[in-house]
């Protein structure tokens, strides 16, 4: 993968999966978190996925009021400023003393989060030659991996031995330090403004809208979150209370899932890119449902071996299925509308994904001896997700091209597209 991507590349990609890395552990520590919430503030399962789900919905609106402005300004300028926000909202989750001073917290951390995803994922796109694209993604989603592997286990150890707000302050922390490193690392990033105030923000909204295969592509996000998350941020809770794993043994399935995930990461990278996107997702979308259904079926005394084993699987594939996916995504965006397309992009994924730990929320109950009960439903709901969106991946038309142009037709991505390294 080094090999292969020039050092100027690498340094920005490495960047990007650093503020990546804050914005996801944001996100990820929520869910190990969930047996500790619902015990302290006295909530049940549906509050605690809306509490989960207040992050992503808020994401969800800040991306579609960004997709206004974010190819009005400089990709740099415009990434520090909302991780800095981000920061300091992270910082307010744990200062929050009340279930209901959290939800406000959390929203603000989605509001300023939400688009840092849709910011890193377009300058991939911008900078990135269409052959590399997926060997970059892995780069930057390797994020999601260390997350679980580092991230994750380190903050469940933090709440175990001083406090739940300890994480959120380590996180804020390491998110002003990754903010000094990005404002000397990164380049300006400002030639899509060329020509970008020929049209208003209005304007350019109506145009991705207007684009029949911009449709397809939010759909496509829409189904890939929604065939994961209504599951995912419940997997602490069952494996405490569906499983009868003890909390201090909670870390291991986020190390042992995350740690494959590094690992295989590269691999779903070369992949991509040598086997072709449309065809990688499709293959690693389709092993998700067998996972999905595994996880939520454990009954209660299974062996911790066999919970990592399925856990470890699904955490492979949930993360893998997002390498070929995202590359897919970024290339049918027509260049010229990257950003506006992407802001617009991370509303649908944010709002698909919290509607998804929603569902997964209310679908989930318990029976008089506190057991869960009805968890195989979610993961019926995610696989039908899944298999609508490894149909529409093939429907949708990518382009090639890796800085803003005037509008022109897309090309049919050819199967498979073979990597052309320098």
């Amino acid at each position: 993968m080094i090999n292969n991507t020039t050092r100027r590349e690498l340094w920005l990609l490495l960047t990007l999966a650093g503020i990546q890395f804050t914005h996801i552990l944001d996100f990820m520590i929520m869910m190990p978190l969930g047996p500790q919430f619902t015990q302290l503030f006295g909530i049940n399962e549906a509050e605690f996925g809306l509490l989960v789900s207040a992050y992503t919905l808020a994401a969800g609106a800040s991306g579609l009021v960004a997709s206004a402005y974010i190819d009005r300004f400089g990709r740099k300028r415009l990434l520090l400023v909302m991780y800095t926000l981000f920061a300091l909202a992270t910082l307010a989750c744990g200062l929050a003393p009340t279930y209901a001073s959290l939800m406000a917290a959390r929203i603000a951390a989605g509001i300023f989060g939400g688009v840092l995803s849709a910011m890193s994922q377009t300058i991939v796109g911008d900078v990135i030659p269409f052959e590399r694209r997926g060997r970059a993604m892995g780069i930057v989603m390797t994020s999601f991996s260390v997350a679980s592997v580092v991230g994750v286990p380190a903050g469940l150890f933090m709440a175990a031995h001083l406090s739940w707000h300890a994480p959120f302050f380590a996180i804020a922390a390491l998110s002003m330090v990754f903010a000094v490193f990005a404002a000397i690392t990164l380049p300006p990033l400002r030639g899509h403004l060329k020509g970008s105030h020929s049209s208003s923000a209005w304007q350019r909204i109506s145009s991705v809208m207007s684009d029949a295969n911009h449709l397809k592509a939010f759909g496509f996000s829409a189904l890939m979150m929604l065939a994961a998350f209504p599951v995912v941020p419940y997997i602490a809770i069952q494996m405490q209370f569906g499983v009868g794993l003890r909390s201090d043994q909670l870390p291991y399935i986020y190390l042992c899932g995350g740690l494959a995930s590094i690992f295989t990461a590269r691999l779903f990278g070369q992949l991509t890119d040598r086997w072709g996107k449309v065809q990688s997702y499709r293959l690693i979308a389709l092993l998700l449902i067998p996972c999905l259904f595994a996880l939520t079926l454990l009954p209660l005394g299974t062996p911790l071996w066999l919970a990592l084993l399925a856990s470890t699987l699904l955490m492979i594939c949930g993360s893998g299925r997002m390498i070929p996916a995202m590359a897919i995504v970024t290339s049918a965006a027509n260049p010229a509308l990257r950003g506006t397309f992407m802001s617009l992009n991370s509303a649908v994924q944010s709002a698909a994904m919290g509607a998804g730990a929603f569902v997964g929320g209310s679908l989930i109950s318990r029976d008089a001896t506190g057991q869960l009960q009805n968890f195989w439903q979610a993961a019926l709901f995610g696989s039908v997700a899944s298999l609508l969106g490894v149909w529409l991946a093939g429907r949708l038309d990518l382009h090639f091209s890796t800085v803003s142009a005037p509008l022109t037709p897309p090309e049919r991505a050819p199967a498979p597209v073979q990597a052309l390294d320098p």
